[in-house]
């Protein structure tokens, strides 16, 4: 029988040298994104971005750095730290640590079709098809009338809805790109503990890639398109109907919105947010927030279509003219 995992805050802010505001009996079972945080789960803060999230998170603990003063009052009992984001990859790997425990270890049980490899857990609905060299991981669970063509890899955890389509060597819910450096410089694994929820009548593409998040999900909303060698981050959330072209990456915590079109070779920061009905042309790079629905972008940095096609004429005209 699966243990549950309880933590109090006492513990936390002894395993990592913090100070607590709050009460230090609390207790935590699940780590989470502060954007979702809810009762029995921890989050934390790092980014001054985000800051906003934290008046209003449900989460038991918050781990903050030492230095932060809230500008409002916080619900949740704060765990200072010399630096937070630095501070979560050990309270990741901790987690993990007693999660397979809870388990029970690490096994691993499969049943081995010819090519294919598929966990016992994982749960396959009726009509989906799978090409030779799949690989399916622990606790999968794959709509109806799906095909996974062949060498696509799904790891443990991830959740695809209905009729979806997965191309050849795509790869669902490997590891996020995350990663601390301490004090020399070096860098240090954080373990994502989350997953990747695709919803229904989604189609990727081949050598595609959706990683799984640090916390909570990588969301694909339904009727989403990505096309072949793609790349979306952590923590990105893709709205329905979204269609991104080849060769295109969307880099951790973006929210892409629905009904978007997404060229071929675009490149969208991190921790942006892409209003409804956004195109952005081809070979086009997002640095900043684009808050206004059914805008134009193009050029890097982008900026509105039309101002570049004019700016574009008169970077031509001075071309010619020193001609």
């Amino acid at each position: 029988m699966k243990k549950k995992i309880s933590i109090s805050a006492r513990e936390i802010a002894e395993r990592f040298g913090g100070e607590i505001s709050g009460n230090p009996d609390v207790t935590v079972s699940a780590p989470a994104r502060i954007e979702s945080g809810r009762a029995g789960t921890i989050c934390f803060l790092a980014n001054p971005k985000y800051e906003h999230y934290i008046y209003s998170c449900k989460a038991d603990i918050i781990l903050v750095n030492r230095d932060f003063q809230p500008r409002e009052p916080v619900s949740a009992t704060l765990i200072r730290v010399d630096d937070a984001y630095s501070a979560v990859a050990g309270l990741l790997a901790w987690f993990q640590q007693m999660q397979r425990s809870a388990r029970g270890g690490n096994r691993f049980r499969a049943r081995l079709l010819p090519d294919r490899h598929i966990s016992c857990s994982a749960r396959i609905g009726r009509g989906t098809r799978i090409y030779p060299m799949v690989h399916i991981g622990e606790g999968v669970k794959i709509g109806r009338d799906c095909i996974l063509y062949p060498g696509v890899k799904i790891y443990p955890g991830c959740v695809i809805g209905d009729r979806c389509t997965l191309h050849a060597n795509a790869v669902i819910g490997a590891d996020g790109f995350g990663f601390a450096p301490d004090a020399s410089g070096r860098y240090s694994k954080i373990p994502q503990t989350g997953n990747v929820v695709i919803g229904n009548d989604v189609e990727i593409g081949a050598s595609a890639t959706v990683d799984r998040s640090t916390m909570g999900s990588t969301i694909i909303h339904d009727g989403v398109k990505i096309d072949n060698l793609c790349m979306i981050a952590h923590n990105v959330e893709i709205g329905e109907h979204t269609v991104i072209a080849a060769q295109s990456g969307v880099a951790g915590s973006t929210k892409v919105g629905a009904h978007c079109v997404i060229a071929g070779q675009v490149g969208i920061a991190g921790h942006l947010v892409i209003a409804d009905h956004t195109t952005i042309a081809a070979q086009s790079g997002i640095t900043g927030d684009v808050r206004e629905e059914g805008r134009t972008l193009f050029g890097s940095p982008a900026f509105d279509h039309r101002e570049y096609l004019r700016a574009y004429a008169i970077f031509r005209s001075a071309a010619r003219k020193k001609k």
